[in-house]
């Protein structure tokens, strides 16, 4: 190609290489490209760029154009690198008119020098920012290098702009990547096992059975009554497993109607339907390599069990309205509250699909059968809400604490959950009080309500002791300060501890 002699070829050339900038990903290949139109257009025999590190602050060689590793190693690369160092110090453009030796005091060999050929060093700055250099070897004549200094200045600012672009592009995708490695440790800590709220024996027997599965691809039925935690396990044992890494996708099957729970699950071609404007990537392709978590599985349509059954079998899905068959590696738990046995008596559950989904089941016990966990799970709620509210609630008191202890739970451990959040909202000082406990849980069968085994003054006696057990906790044993707080005498209350024979000593030091 004839070399540049107007405006308009000038324009031609910044335009060609501005598209290049805007078009292409790879910097390194636009930039080749653009020493390759530079080469074209003016001639140009040898090309380099030297970029700064951001990380490092050290500048290095980015592309050498024409440049062979023989080049590097002879006395004309020891003069470009005089020049570099004199533009990177000045931020001035450097000219030698011609590569013969002794230039810059260096000596070169007659097969070193390029008579005809002349050296131009420009600065590429963005603002105050120095971001390296650009080099090239032209014809000496002073067409080609004193009238081409404002083409390549703008040359150099195009790839300034791209560059700076690019590192702003490289920092935000660095930053998002580590935001990404942050939010998946969080949540794998968030849901280690470990993490996990209760010491009763059938809750040993829930860890121990996902640490025996985690680390295997088996599919996992989580049984268990609604608001036990069936959630919770899935996702144990997904950031257990080997696969912690990959995507988590949960979806509630109950939740989404039959007539899209398949194209939910599976996806859809474009035109697959009326609607089906564009084509959708179901649940299963986006936790290829992770985990499915299929809630309420029982409530599955039969025609919808049919096909999930296939993914389970072929490892595959297909798209509604797809003509060929996806590959899937997908760990499925699945959790239901139903009672399976009896849907597949009634013919509302495939058997089949029952026994590929019943590889290795988990039974979650209702709160009601582990009691002894109560406590434990209402002083997490507590501590979780109280700074979730920002108030400073460190307690809950023995009254308090009866009346969760002996209720039902038939809400399990989500009840309780939304139990204690209200209790905080209420809840005016430190303490939870049984007042701040919803009504359902004051009527239950406690200390406070009337027994029939029990006489009028044996329950006021309960209810006294409780009261001042609840305020020797409060002040850590301190008889007076017990006194102020329930607006009575420190004489009374020496005699109600003597004769209710409270031991106040063991609450001192205690919180």
């Amino acid at each position: 190609m004839a070399p540049i002699e107007n405006s308009i070829d000038q324009l031609q050339l910044l335009h060609s290489i501005s598209s290049l900038l805007t078009t292409s990903l790879n910097l390194k290949d636009t930039l080749s490209s653009i020493f390759s139109l530079l080469e074209d257009h003016i001639h140009l025999k040898k090309g380099v760029l030297i970029l700064r590190d951001n990380y490092t602050d050290e500048y290095y060689i980015e592309i050498g154009y024409g440049l062979t590793e023989k080049d590097r190693r002879k006395s004309v690369f020891k003069v470009l690198e005089i020049l570099t160092s004199k533009v990177l110090e000045s931020n001035q453009v450097e000219r030698i008119s011609e590569v013969k030796s002794g230039i810059c005091n260096v000596p070169m060999d007659s097969d070193e020098e390029m008579p005809g050929y002349g050296i131009v060093c420009l600065p590429i700055v963005l603002g105050e920012e120095n971001i390296g250099t650009l080099s090239v070897f032209v014809p000496q004549t002073t067409v080609d290098v004193n009238d081409r200094l404002g083409l390549l200045s703008t040359v150099c600012l195009l790839i300034a702009q791209e560059i700076k672009l690019k590192k702003m592009l490289e920092i935000e995708k660095e930053a998002l990547r580590r935001e990404n490695v942050l939010l998946r440790d969080e949540l794998k800590d968030k849901y280690n096992i470990h993490n996990m709220i209760g010491n009763s024996s059938s809750m040993h027997q829930v860890y121990e059975s996902i640490i025996q599965v985690a680390n295997s691809n088996a599919t996992v039925l989580i049984r268990g009554e609604s608001g036990t935690g069936k959630e919770l396990v899935a996702h144990a044992i997904h950031y257990t497993s080997p696969r912690s890494t990959k995507p988590f996708i949960k979806i509630n099957c109950g939740a989404i109607p039959e007539s899209l729970i398949e194209s939910e699950l599976f996806g859809y071609e474009k035109g697959a339907f009326t609607d089906a404007h564009d084509t959708k990537v179901g649940k299963f392709e986006l936790a290829n390599g992770g985990t499915i978590f299929l809630d309420e599985i029982g409530e599955l349509a039969p025609a919808v069990q049919v096909k999930l059954l296939r993914v389970l079998q072929e490892k595959e899905i297909e798209r509604v309205g797809g003509l060929k068959p996806i590959k899937v590696n997908v760990r499925v738990v699945t959790a239901t509250n139903r009672d399976l046995e009896s849907e597949l008596v009634s013919k509302r559950f495939r058997e089949d699909l029952y026994y590929r989904l019943n590889v290795f089941p988990i039974f979650l016990p209702s709160l009601k059968d582990r009691k002894t966990d109560v406590l434990l799970l209402a002083e997490h709620f507590l501590d979780k809400f109280s700074r979730e509210n920002e108030k400073q609630i460190t307690r809950i008191s023995s009254l308090a604490i009866d009346l969760l202890t002996s209720y039902q739970w038939p809400g399990n451990v989500r009840e309780l959950e939304n139990c204690i959040e209200r209790a905080v909202l209420v809840c005016r000082t430190d303490t939870i009080q049984a007042r701040d406990l919803p009504p359902t849980l004051q009527r239950s069968d406690t200390s406070l309500s009337v027994s029939e085994d029990l006489t009028y003054e044996e329950m006021v006696n309960n209810f006294e002791r409780e009261l001042i057990i609840d305020a020797l906790k409060k002040t850590r044993g301190n008889k007076s300060k017990a006194a102020d707080m329930l607006k009575t005498t420190q004489r009374i209350i020496g005699y109600k501890i003597s004769t209710l024979q409270i031991d106040y000593n063991k609450y001192k030091g205690r919180v």
